[in-house]
């Protein structure tokens, strides 16, 4: 496929997000990707069915750029397979509780046994060494105890997100340490385990705001959407639908007083001279902002906003995303064929673009099993040898 990272071969027994996105993110950047699956297709292949056979669309999402073959690896000849398929690969990716990595003998003593330079990359829920530490969890986990959701709506109930940015964290921070070990190794010779955690990963997204707790005890309490540390910053009903401002900053504050044509008001007034005296009276500033927001359309708001340099952004439903005209010209998201689709995918490309080696969505998601006879007969199994191990219920 060509890319920064062409010649080097991922094993990818992920599961959900984590450990799949990841992956993804390297494939999309060169590297070749075979997702081993069990032979009726991985729980994660089919969550939110969008296709005739039951393909979800998390599954059309993280799997783009990979090959895919089909394995039960707790069988002997399973076991052989997956001996010569580690032979010849450069990552292991699994994130899988570190009780079902050492049944599968993916464990990295195992690993390094077949490939003494391997790199596994890992990510479990709670991480380790602690008392949780294999104890499985998704996403949800690590936003409940790092604060989040706490700090999420108006508190009763408490709130959580509903896209999984945890799993997707925690996958961007193990493509990282995956790139970060390929890197030693290309100067030691040494490979290693790169290890993520859910929870490691929502507490790092919230350690501004347990910092200031541990350091001056401030004990927040959640405000729904009105920010706490800065305003205005708060989500505003328009004439048409809802509109988000976030003012940080004095110079950012000194436009929005201008904007509103009130600078000596705003300006003068001790109760807003920086941002936490303004989060103090966050309501005040807010009601204000509420105001002008009520006497336009969201298209208005947005367009003054905008030209005066102050962060803002309609509240869209995923239909209007789809259809915005920023969206739509940046070319963030690109249209996949998948077998058995109504129509086109619009699959996120990674969020990063490098100039000189861009990534690429080469190919669409693999079919269950789609690569596994091409796979094999790289690994030197011939055709009876594939037919058997089909028979013997192997792949």
């Amino acid at each position: 496929m060509g890319g920064v990272l062409a010649g080097v071969r991922v094993l990818d027994f992920g599961r959900y997000i984590a450990g799949p996105y990841c992956a993804t993110l390297l494939a999309e950047f060169g590297a070749e990707v075979i997702r081993v699956e069990k032979r009726d297709g991985s729980e994660d292949r089919f969550v939110a069915p969008v296709g005739e056979n039951g393909e979800g669309a998390l599954f059309l999402q993280v799997n783009r750029n990979k090959k895919c073959i089909t394995l039960d690896p707790m069988k002997a000849e399973g076991q052989e397979v997956m001996r010569r398929l580690i032979a010849t690969a450069d990552v292991v990716v699994a994130n899988l509780p570190p009780q079902t990595l050492r049944a599968m003998k993916l464990d990295y003593d195992s690993l390094r046994a077949i490939k003494p330079d391997i790199i596994l990359t890992t990510a479990t829920a709670f991480g380790g060494p602690g008392p949780w530490s294999d104890r499985v969890g998704f996403d949800g986990v690590g936003q409940v105890m790092s604060g989040a959701v706490y700090m999420t709506g108006a508190g009763d109930p408490p709130y959580r997100a509903a896209v999984n940015w945890v799993d997707f964290g925690t996958a961007l921070h193990c493509a990282f340490g995956t790139l970060a070990a390929l890197i030693e190794r290309g100067k030691s010779g040494r490979g290693q385990i790169v290890e993520g955690a859910l929870l490691a990963t929502a507490l790092s997204f919230t350690n501004a705001t347990l910092i200031e707790q541990a350091v001056i005890n401030v004990n927040r309490v959640p405000t729904g959407n009105l920010g706490q540390t800065a305003a205005p910053a708060d989500i505003y009903r328009t004439k048409d639908g809802w509109v988000l401002c976030q003012v940080t900053g004095q110079p950012l504050f000194k436009r929005w007083a201008r904007l509103m044509g009130e600078e000596e008001l705003w300006l003068n007034d001790p109760r807003f001279a920086d941002d936490i005296n303004r989060g103090n009276n966050g309501p005040v500033i807010s009601e204000r902002m509420a105001r002008w927001c009520a006497m336009r359309t969201t298209q208005e708001a947005v367009d003054a906003l905008g030209e005066a340099m102050i962060p803002t952004g309609p509240v869209l439903s995923p239909q209007q995303a789809l259809d915005h005209p920023h969206i739509r010209a940046a070319g963030f998201l690109q249209d996949v064929d998948y077998p058995g689709l109504p129509k086109q995918a619009p699959v996120a490309r990674a969020a990063v673009r490098l100039s000189e080696t861009p990534g690429a969505i080469a190919s669409r998601p693999p079919t269950l099993g789609e690569h596994t006879d091409v796979v094999l007969a790289e690994l030197g199994y011939d055709k009876a040898a594939i037919a058997a191990l089909r028979q013997g219920g192997i792949i």
